[in-house]
């Protein structure tokens, strides 16, 4: 996995790509960007890292277990992630972002934990959350709401099935946040592998392969600053940059958040 990580980055070095994701909870993912960044430490000027906190991964590499991450939202454990976040990058993140606040997260009420948000950003590190469940727009219009508040960059969901954060990521925008496009294949639904035929059949109408056209809806969107590709082989990494923007927005292919997001967390770990 260290090896694969090491190809696909230089391979998306070659292509131009200069965002990279991670979180804490993504396994060794900071481990395996660290090595690969001491490796060319002459590329990290160009590079924009991104990596999130507020999960720790406690599957030990196993489909199996009952429980993958474990979530907490506090001061506590943004001090002890950030220690490990930029142990393991040998750098501080360009982005830190809240791991998945959703509604019933404590984050966004937090004196201490914004307070603490706050001095990152006064630091250099531009702060923001990642959002996740059938309510990313009231997280999003909440945090817009929030007097002084630290943040600049979100990263949320949206892809063909689950459009209903679009409207609050557009006013995130045009405040002038940083908006991070996630899932926009829809964790493997919208690949010819688990082909949706609705979009499958509007893809090929556009002659255009699955994938392609669920990165070229969401490159087109106009709050779109970054949209993340979860390519693990050069071939899907090819293949996901064939993707261009498309000019207009196909919006009958939604379905209800809520069922979206039901039949989500029932998708197989792996």
């Amino acid at each position: 996995m260290r090896l694969r990580t090491g190809d696909m980055l230089d391979a998306a070095w070659e292509h131009g790509i200069r965002y990279v994701d991670v979180a804490r909870s993504y396994g060794l993912a900071e481990s395996f960007l660290g090595d690969w960044l001491r490796r060319h430490p002459e590329r990290r000027e160009q590079l924009m890292i991104g990596s999130k906190w507020g999960y720790e991964y406690v599957a030990d590499w196993r489909f199996d277990v009952r429980e993958h991450e474990r979530k907490e939202h506090s001061a506590r454990l943004l001090d002890t992630q950030w220690e490990e976040s930029t142990a393991a990058l040998g750098t501080r993140p360009d982005i830190y972002l809240i791991h998945s606040v959703t509604p019933e997260s404590p984050a966004l009420r937090d004196p201490l934990l914004l307070s603490r948000l706050q001095h990152l950003a006064d630091r250099g590190t531009r702060v923001g959350f990642s959002t996740s469940g059938p309510h990313q727009g009231d997280v999003v219009d909440a945090a817009l709401a929030l007097p002084g508040s630290p943040f600049t960059v979100v990263q949320a969901t949206w892809n063909l099935l689950e459009q209903s954060a679009g409207p609050a990521l557009q006013r995130a925008h045009d405040a002038g946040y940083t908006v991070v496009i996630k899932e926009a294949l829809a964790n493997g639904r919208l690949t010819d592998a688990a082909a949706e035929s609705r979009v499958a059949s509007r893809a090929h109408e556009r002659g255009l392969s699955l994938d392609g056209f669920a990165l070229s809806s969401a490159l087109g969107l106009r709050f779109a600053d970054h949209v993340l590709s979860g390519a693990v082989s050069a071939a899907q990494l090819a293949s996901n940059l064939e993707a261009a923007p498309l000019s207009e927005p196909t919006t009958d292919l939604a379905i209800d958040p809520e069922v979206y997001w039901r039949t989500r967390s029932t998708l197989p770990w792996g």
